[in-house]
């Protein structure tokens, strides 16, 4: 199946806003930065309130060890156990996606950034029935906004960068100029790997590591993307990560 597209076009407006909660990472300084000219954002926890997939849970229903990594599990199986698991894990996801509830900030995100003309797109390591079910849940946010959706039947998951790669390409943007959204280490893999702009949402909790891996930027919520974006990433270290 070929990732959805949707190419828009419009005009950037330019503006100086104050920036909150962001902590800017001086390793990504050292190296040097481009400028950010589309956001792909990751799906659950991210664009939705956090909590909707119970991973532990999911695992034991699925005999996945719980230090490892569902998809990756799941890969390393034989062809039946396989395909049975993953009709297994498609039903947890879609259970879950119908209930599934905007995360704070997340239409003011979108929104905004589609007022300035940014390309937005969506990674993510869940099968594309389920995305669009959560899609449809996301209140004033519609697959409308997304020039392009990767879902795990399009690209290999994260943290393996062909994805992101893939949605700079169909961006038609050079992926240093991407910012990848997150709110988990794959994300953050995947976007460095990749060679992109990576941003760590903490939800307002505690950031759950230590430079394992360093994300360019730690935000506590999704409207403070807009800040980042409107600053070109510009923005004053309130403490260094």
């Amino acid at each position: 199946m070929k990732p959805f597209v949707n190419i828009f076009f419009g005009v950037c407006i330019a503006c100086t806003v104050k920036v909150h909660r962001i902590w800017y990472n001086h390793f990504s300084m050292e190296a040097g930065m481009g400028y950010i000219r589309a956001v792909l954002f990751d799906l659950d926890g991210t664009l939705t309130r956090p909590g909707a997939l119970d991973f532990p849970a999911i695992k034991r229903t699925l005999g996945c060890p719980q230090d490892s990594a569902i998809l990756e599990f799941l890969a390393g199986l034989e062809r039946e156990e396989k395909s049975r698991l993953e009709a297994i894990l498609e039903s947890i996801e879609l259970e879950a996606a119908s209930l599934a509830e905007p995360n704070e900030g997340a239409e003011e995100c979108v929104r905004a950034l589609r007022s300035l003309a940014v390309p937005l797109g969506i990674i993510t390591r869940n099968c594309r029935t389920s995305v669009d079910v959560t899609i449809s849940r996301l209140g004033r946010i519609s697959k409308r906004d997304f020039s392009v959706i990767v879902c795990r039947e399009d690209a290999p998951p994260k943290p393996d960068p062909a994805g992101v790669l893939l949605s700079a390409r169909l961006m038609g943007i050079d992926v240093s100029s991407l910012l990848l959204v997150g709110d988990f280490r794959f994300d953050v893999l995947a976007g460095r790997a990749a060679g992109a702009l990576t941003a760590l949402v903490t939800n307002c909790a505690p950031c759950p590591w230590q430079n394992d891996p360093a994300p360019d930027w730690i935000v506590s919520e999704l409207k403070d993307i807009i800040h980042l974006v409107k600053n070109q990433g510009q923005v004053q270290a309130r403490e260094n990560f």
